[in-house]
């Protein structure tokens, strides 16, 4: 019988071996996949989302996370009349004068009259609704502060309303007869309607104030301050057909088909589109961009396109009527079918300055995570040298670096930050500020690396391999840093690891106590600083959730990874 034959079990390098328990040890690899998420997501997807960090939009305040927007109710999709876009939601009325609300819809808006009686026209404000019913009646309901609740009596019941409009907290009625009613928060938007009374054909209005289209096709501006709408073009007047308002320009569409705008060029709102002169029937606005009919039943868009509010889809392509609000825009059919497009909503909600919390949470997330990095990476090349330096030579050298070391330690970095932020103040930019936080954070952070390192060369420097180097006359230098240190390197790298999770939170501490990057630019520590107050933590929920949670999950997930090199490196360490 043939003796068992005994296999030679394969040598492996003791990096190798590091990567293989490393990779046995599952908590440690979901640590590492959180964070290879984290990072690759705050890396990349501020490429597919850019941060805007001049913008704000009071319309879009606190807005809660989902994307309802533009879910038309499936009983509206094939039998749309009029559909009109508020801030946030949107209403619309079926050939059967039925009204339906969809999108962010607070209790007040939800509370629809319950007799309410089959409905001819409807209009969406900032937070409020018109509805005409077929017997002239107005309704209104919604937002009732600033008297938007009070219908006049001198506009109840009348047979010859023509346009309702709900506005910016405000509300207005055309009549048959040309004349303007106005109620509602006029100290904001002052309309001075007696420029026009008894001659109005349309009434536009955006944030900041109102145009009218007359009867003898003239454009009016009825702000009661000097605007930049009033700078109406001479050779459009007595031509106008239509008008529409974005907040900063106007748009008229002439008999003959072409639209002329004036105002703000912000977002490229005069770059009209050559296609459309002299081909133009209709004319709507959002907040920003402007939307045509074509003779043809073809829809253009054009202006801001942050909420792909330009960009029609091919479902819109063939319209019998357009709807344009903030930014939104829908299309009817011929069959009364409604196709839209624009802001549908956002993933993480918004702030209290209308800001998208999923961009700012990710650009936040490359900024501190650049915070730490430069942080740690400053910390371990004092560390190594110092620690290096102080362990090799020890006597009076390892006496005074380890005494410097205790000083540097003993310091309180956030006091100290907060000093020097306060002392800065504004007299330096925003990435001067940045660059000052790193070198802080980075200066102080050495000394326990530092100690580690100490300890570890202290250790290496007695073995045969230290005396042969010296012997063969290598200089100190490259013993120290080429011969000692790679045999102590994975410590440092455990260190590191674990350092850069301190160094997170310490940015973010800075940075939440207002002392580190400040507004607009965001990190995951500043973006908390707005949810301290108890009506956001209870209301606002998404404000403070997703950042904390980004920052505990990378913070957890580094700590991880940390915890799991060192237990590939020194095994023994569970046994302890």
């Amino acid at each position: 019988m043939d003796p068992p034959v005994i296999e030679e079990e394969p040598v492996r390098s003791p990096m190798r071996m590091i990567l293989i328990q490393y990779r046995d040890n599952k908590v440690a690899m979901t640590g590492l996949v959180v964070f290879v998420l984290i990072f690759l997501a705050c890396f990349i997807l501020p490429i597919l989302y850019p941060l805007d960090p001049s913008y704000q939009d009071v319309t879009q305040q606190n807005l809660p996370p989902g994307f309802s927007q533009q879910k038309v109710p499936r009983a509206l999709r094939q039998n749309a009349k009029q559909i009109d876009a508020g801030a946030a939601f949107s209403i619309g009325i079926d050939q059967n004068g039925t009204v339906y609300l969809w999108g962010i819809l607070d209790d007040k808006l939800k509370a629809v009259p319950e007799d309410l009686k089959p409905v001819s026209q409807v209009s969406a404000g900032l937070s409020h609704v018109l509805a005409l019913q077929e017997d002239g009646t107005l309704r209104t309901w919604g937002n009732n502060r600033f008297s938007l609740d009070q219908v006049p009596e001198s506009v109840q019941g009348r047979s010859d309303i023509k346009q309702i409009e709900a506005g910016y907290q405000i509300s207005m009625v055309v009549t048959e007869g040309g004349e303007l009613f106005v109620w509602g928060n006029e100290n904001l938007i002052s309309i001075e309607t007696g420029k026009v009374q008894g001659n109005v054909e349309k009434i536009v209005s955006n944030t900041t104030t109102a145009l009218a289209l007359t009867k003898d096709r003239q454009v009016v501006s009825l702000s009661a301050k000097e605007s930049t709408f009033d700078a109406v073009p001479q050779e459009i007047q007595g031509r106008a057909v239509d008008l529409a308002a974005t907040d900063k320009s106007a748009a008229v569409l002439t008999e003959d088909g072409r639209i002329t705008v004036w105002g703000s060029q912000d977002f490229g709102v005069q770059e009209i589109p050559q296609k459309v002169q002299g081909a133009t029937v209709a004319i709507e606005a959002g907040r920003s961009h402007f939307t045509v009919l074509l003779k043809d039943g073809r829809v253009v868009s054009w202006g801001r396109n942050n909420f792909h509010q330009t960009d029609v889809p091919a479902e819109a392509e063939t319209a019998a009527s357009i709807h344009a609000g903030y930014y939104q825009n829908y299309v009817i059919r011929e069959d009364g079918s409604v196709a839209s497009w624009g802001l549908k909503g956002y993933l993480m909600g918004t702030d209290d300055f209308g800001r998208d919390v999923f961009t700012r949470l990710v650009s936040g997330g490359r900024l501190t995570m650049t915070i730490g990095a430069i942080a740690v990476i400053i910390s371990t090349l004092i560390g190594v040298l110092i620690g290096g330096f102080s362990g090799y030579y020890g006597g009076k050298i390892d006496n005074i670096l380890m005494r410097f070391a205790e000083i540097v330690g003993a310091i309180p970095f956030l006091p100290l930050a907060m000093i020097l932020s306060s002392i800065v103040g504004n007299n330096v930019s925003e990435l001067r500020r940045i660059s000052l936080i790193m070198v802080i954070l980075g200066v102080l952070s050495w000394p326990g690396l530092a100690r580690l390192v100490r300890a570890q060369i202290l250790a290496e420097r007695e073995k045969e391999f230290v005396t042969a180097a010296k012997a063969m006359g290598i200089r100190e230098l490259s013993i120290i840093f080429r011969h000692i240190l790679p045999n102590v390197v994975t410590v440092i790298i455990v260190n590191t690891t674990l350092n850069f999770a301190s160094c997170l939170l310490t940015e973010s501490s800075l940075s939440f106590l207002g002392f580190g990057v400040v507004e607009p630019n965001p990190t995951w520590g500043n973006m908390l600083t707005g949810s301290q107050a108890s009506t956001v933590i209870v209301n606002f929920w998404w404000r403070w959730v997703f950042p904390a949670l980004a920052l505990s999950l990378a913070t957890i997930s580094i700590n991880l990874i940390g915890d799991g090199l060192r237990d590939a490196i020194d095994p023994k360490s569970n046994e302890r």
